[in-house]
């Protein structure tokens, strides 16, 4: 597909290409986050599967880190409704 963005990222288990959806970018500007998928899809309709990661460039590698704390997921969830409800 043309117009897709592929980023190459990192985690624990190694190195590997995805599909760039967009970034947010947290209200006090200390914390990105990179929405993102594999290219999987679940269920009958074949629906995309979304991940979203912190995101951390380091040494001109992208890493990502998984969102473990509650507060933070919260965070993120006001992030995502403000591009829902964008106009």
């Amino acid at each position: 597909m043309d117009g897709i963005k592929k980023v190459l990222i990192e985690d624990a288990s190694g190195s590997y290409e995805v599909e760039l959806i967009t970034y947010l970018i947290s209200d006090d500007g200390l914390k990105t986050y990179i929405v993102y998928s594999k290219g999987e899809t679940q269920g009958v309709e074949n629906d995309h599967i979304i991940y979203i990661s912190r995101f951390i460039q380091q040494d001109n590698i992208n890493k990502i880190e998984e969102i473990i704390d509650d507060e933070e997921w919260g965070n993120v969830q006001v992030l995502l409704k403000r591009i829902a409800n964008a106009e």
